[in-house]
């Protein structure tokens, strides 16, 4: 058998049948172990995977299969994520319902990840575009809607006239649509909100709870809540210039310690002020209207020029009615942000520093560092917004800026304008309510009906799920609900007068907010069975890119406290442990005319920087790109098929958590794939060479003689991969893994030779038992490998449904130790010894060290000084 090499194209289909007959990864509710729950982001059924996809589904399953030998009753299913434009978008370009399109991806998708061996709970898979999902999901918005926690208004919103839809702040770049490229309008629209910033507070301070996320992922969601302490501050419109009705602004600001380095005020084009002078004032209307066109995202504001118009509005200073600024109508300023409106403080913000610039505005030193000079500080290119000292601020000047703070904070509540106090303390939230209203058709049906008698009322839960029409027409960008001949067309719940139905569907972020909650008892009539969710959530290891640590993860754990809060279930938070891992990257391939091709496109020849790329088919000479995250668009993927046909699933497996640490990116090279294929066919020979001699044979390890050294690799490296795995330090396990292959070489070679030639049964036993550990230790990360070995040795039953070793605390303990030796102060050399060696002992080693007697040359040393297990110093 020894000379045969593994064949995972004949092994790999085998087991995946055995282990689906036996159900073996079917998880379920009623059992008595300890219970775990790894899930990774659930896929987008676009078409098909890459072997980039794979990449966090392997880690997951690791983690599962490691945790189901270790006795856990392990849930790790699978579902798809698949409402959503593109599904619309390829209506409209192949003239195929959203729905066939949608479910024909799934049915290759789920063929292509089940080709991997992943330890899944098909039977609780589900689409988020099943009827049966989305009814659910209907139910909790009604819910959501008695609690109070879902709202209508009309905001402002950003529009791709191509797609004609909303699109949130994050989908708008460069002012454009991600998807279409349009360029986005401002529109005011009434929509649907979830009332997330009900929560914020709560969602901001659990977030020093979450000890096993990454920090810059707890630093992400607190930056995005964005909780300041500041003040409400009133400033007196100069009444001649004030139109009428009008005779305050209001500014939220965190820094009122700089209210004396105020240059100008700054409103946004949807202030209330700027529309009533806009009426009046062509060429701020026209401005205003180029301010919608800018994209609302923070980064489309930082990169945006700013631009200001004078509005001929003048306000009082609360601290100085003699004292008058300017106010502007600027294009950096939202009406979503605080009240609309800023009060510039160039010295000390770097964008109110390049507006005051360009429209020659005071810039007035308030902040300076400690120990600079007051008199010739000067702020010219470069705000200062650091901590110091207060000057140019009369009343103010030496005190710190908190100092300064508290002090304008007094002054400015003792104040009165129009009956209220200048200035009033506030707790502001970055956070704004989620809109999910999208015009869209291939979404979960908002369920409320519009009845001009009754208002806005819910679909009564009986009389769900609101279901999707199949009889559409994508013959034209928009949403289809809206010009069906009958769907929409409805009798009022309660009065029985026509009404219609609501054609916004739901964001797609919906969908995902909850379905960790579904999968816990996918066959229940309500949204969850509250008794397996609670038993089951929170979700012990939850593994996906760091693009979701915003949008996502804060939804998700809006959407659990919700659904706490109706009932549903009975905890806060639904992810315990978070893990981004990094992506799979390869290189590029482009022609001279601009044409992306796909690495099966072209022929690379040579190595390093002398490599060159020539297309098959023309024989052109082709550019070599730098190395990018696998899309389609560039074609620089890898089809999964190709690396099973070539290597088999456990090669790919291996090779993706082995080449880097999971939270980094990982190259995806054919020689790296092979290298893993070959230490595959490594393993299966160092097993085969095993098997003749130890098949029949006790395992048991060995305490003393010879074959201890065999006893203590094995399970020192059980430990480790054990606290490796728990750690998700996939790379480090798979490492320890080949020093154990390295380690078992020799001893496996020597059960060949015969007993007579020195071979004993404590040499076999511990032989035994070692190629036992590492056939336990690869099953998780390559499993078919792991049971095709299994069956060599001659074992019983599948290594998937076996338990995690134990190892033996005697023999991952080294009875030896290493001290540096220093000859005064100097080290010289090293010693090694028992680890349980007294000093005098130590003593006397040193002496007889080489290189110890030769630096005595002879003489006595004046001290020997042992430190117990750290280090020996002589003093001579």
């Amino acid at each position: 058998m020894a000379t045969e090499r593994y064949n995972p194209r004949v092994s790999e289909p085998r087991w995946q049948k055995a282990w689906d007959e036996a159900k073996l990864f079917e998880a379920r509710n009623d059992d008595a172990r300890p219970k775990y729950y790894v899930l990774e982001m659930f896929p987008y059924p676009s078409g098909r995977i890459h072997i980039g996809h794979t990449r966090n589904y392997t880690m997951g399953d690791v983690v599962a299969r490691y945790k189901r030998a270790k006795g856990y009753n392990v849930l790790h299913p699978m579902g798809w994520d698949a409402f959503g434009m593109p599904a619309e978008n390829a209506a409209m370009q192949n003239k195929v319902h959203p729905k066939e399109w949608t479910y024909q991806n799934i049915a290759v998708m789920r063929d292509q990840l089940k080709t991997f061996g992943l330890s899944l709970d098909w039977s609780r898979e589900f689409a988020t575009c099943d009827v049966d999902y989305y009814h659910r999901q209907q139910m909790l918005f009604v819910d959501f809607f008695d609690k109070g926690l879902v709202g209508r208004k009309t905001s402002k919103v950003n529009w791709d006239p191509v797609d004609q839809t909303v699109l949130a702040n994050e989908q708008v770049i460069d002012g454009r649509g991600w998807r279409s490229g349009a360029e986005v309008e401002s529109r005011e629209l009434a929509q649907w909100f979830f009332k997330i910033t009900d929560y914020a507070e709560d969602l901001l301070e659990a977030i020093d709870g979450l000890d096993q996320w990454p920090e810059k992922v707890r630093l992400m969601q607190r930056n995005w809540i964005g909780r300041s302490e500041g003040m409400l501050v009133r400033w007196a419109l100069v009444a001649e210039t004030a139109p009428d009705g009008a005779s305050e602004l209001e500014v939220y600001t965190t820094r009122p310690d700089t209210l004396f380095g105020a240059s100008f005020m700054a409103i946004a084009a949807d202030h209330p002020l700027a529309k009533q002078l806009a009426e009046t004032n062509e060429a701020l209307a026209n401005f205003c209207d180029e301010c919608r066109r800018i994209g609302t995202s923070a980064a489309a504001l930082e990169t945006a020029e700013k631009k200001g118009f004078d509005t001929g509005l003048r306000v009082r200073h609360p601290l100085d009615p003699e004292w008058t600024l300017p106010v502007y109508v600027a294009n950096f300023v939202l009406m979503d942000y605080g009240t609309g409106a800023i009060f510039g403080c160039p010295a000390g913000d770097q964008r109110d520093l390049d507006f005051a610039n360009k429209y020659g505005l005071p810039v007035i030193p308030v902040v300076m560092p400690e120990g600079a000079d007051a008199a010739t500080f000067q702020i010219t290119e470069e705000a200062y917004a650091d901590d110091g000292v207060m000057i140019n601020s009369r009343f103010l000047d030496g005190m710190t800026p908190k100092a300064a703070f508290d002090e304008v904070a007094n002054r400015l509540s003792s104040m009165a304008i129009n009956g209220r106090p200048v200035g009033e303390r506030k707790v502001n939230f970055r956070l704004r309510d989620w809109g999910v209203s999208r015009q869209r058709y291939w979404g979960c049906p908002i369920p409320m009906i519009h009845c001009e008698a009754c208002g806005i009322v819910p679909v009564p839960k009986a009389d769900l799920p609101v279901k999707l029409p199949d009889d559409v027409e994508f013959d034209r960008p928009g949403n289809p609900l809206d010009r069906h001949p009958t769907w929409k067309h409805v009798k009022c719940p309660k009065c029985g007068s026509d009404a219609r139905r609501e054609t916004d569907t739901m964001d797609t972020f919906v969908d995902s907010s909850w379905y960790f909650a579904r999968f816990t008892a996918p066959w229940e009539n309500n949204p969850t069975d509250p008794k397996a969710a609670n038993e089951w959530l929170p979700v012990d290891q939850y593994i996906g890119g760091i693009e979701h640590a915003i949008l996502h993860l804060l939804y998700s754990r809006f959407f659990t406290r919700a659904m706490r809060d109706t009932g549903h279930v009975a905890l806060a938070e639904p992810f315990k442990g978070l893990f981004t891992q990094g992506m799979v990257v390869h290189e590029t391939y482009r022609t001279a005319d601009g044409r992306w091709l796909a690495p099966g496109e072209i022929r690379i020849e040579g190595s390093g920087d002398a490599r060159i790329a020539t297309e098959l088919e023309s024989g052109k000479p082709v550019a070599i790109g730098a190395l990018e995250k696998m899309s389609k668009s560039k074609k620089n993927t890898v089809s999964p098929e190709d690396i099973t046909e070539s290597f088999g699933a456990d090669t790919a497996r291996w090779f993706m958590l082995s080449d880097s640490p999971p939270e980094r990116d990982v190259e995806w090279t054919d020689d790296g794939a092979a290298g893993a294929h070959r230490f595959v066919q490594r393993v299966w020979r160092l097993v085969g060479e095993a098997a003749d001699h130890i098949r029949g044979v006790a395992p048991e390890a060995a305490h003393e003689g010879a074959a201890q050294a065999t006893s203590k690799a094995a399970h020192k490296a059980l430990k480790a991969v054990g606290e490796d795995i728990e750690r998700l330090a996939f790379n480090r396990a798979i490492a320890r893994i080949h020093e154990l292959v390295n380690d078992l070489q020799e001893p496996v070679s020597a059960l060949g030779k015969g007993a007579d030639e020195g071979v004993n049964e404590p040499a076999r036993k511990a032989a035994r038992e070692a190629v036992e550990i590492l056939i336990r230790l690869v099953a998780p990360f390559m499993p078919h490998l792991a049971e095709e070995c299994w069956v060599a040795m001659g074992g019983e039953g599948l290594v998937a449904a076996g338990a995690w070793p134990e190892f033996d605390p005697a023999l991952v303990v080294d009875n030896e130790i290493v001290l540096p030796v220093q000859i005064n102060g100097k080290k010289r050399g090293d010693l090694t010894i028992a680890r349980d060696a007294d000093q005098s002992a130590v003593q006397d080693a040193v002496l007889k060290l080489d290189f110890v007697q030769k630096a005595l040359d002879g003489a006595t040393p004046r001290k020997v000084i042992v430190v117990p297990q750290r280090i020996v110093n002589l003093v001579v």
